[in-house]
């Protein structure tokens, strides 16, 4: 599978803005349609925010794929968690609801968020 480019950068609310219109070149990069596009920046950015409510204050987001994007967001860097786990369950809700192959995962010194959109 192709590498299209990894990011690390801290997890705070004011970098959503630069993740999503990072996001949104690389759909475009990859081919995807309009709404393909605005999914996948909807399940990036709520991705996101999950890892910070969870207690992470780093993440590392991976793009690869050939004929389809593919997306890894790791949280690093563990402090602590919110305990809103209402909020939790709404944003694993969207996130379910817009991808069939939605995957979360805790690998050994933090969560992982796995999805891919087209092909």
């Amino acid at each position: 599978m192709q590498n299209i480019m990894t990011l690390e950068f801290p997890l705070k609310r004011d970098m959503m803005t630069t993740i999503r219109l990072v996001t949104g070149g690389i759909c475009s990069l990859a081919g995807l349609s309009l709404d393909e596009s605005e999914d996948c920046k909807l399940v990036v950015t709520e991705g996101l925010l999950l890892l910070l409510r969870r207690g992470y204050t780093k993440a590392c987001l991976s793009f690869s794929g050939e004929g389809k994007l593919c997306i890894l967001a790791r949280g690093s860097d563990y402090e602590a968690a919110a305990e809103d786990r209402a909020e939790e369950e709404i944003s694993i809700a969207l996130l379910n609801a817009l991808v069939k192959n939605f995957t979360m995962k805790r690998e050994g010194d933090g969560d992982s968020i796995s999805f891919s959109f087209g092909g």
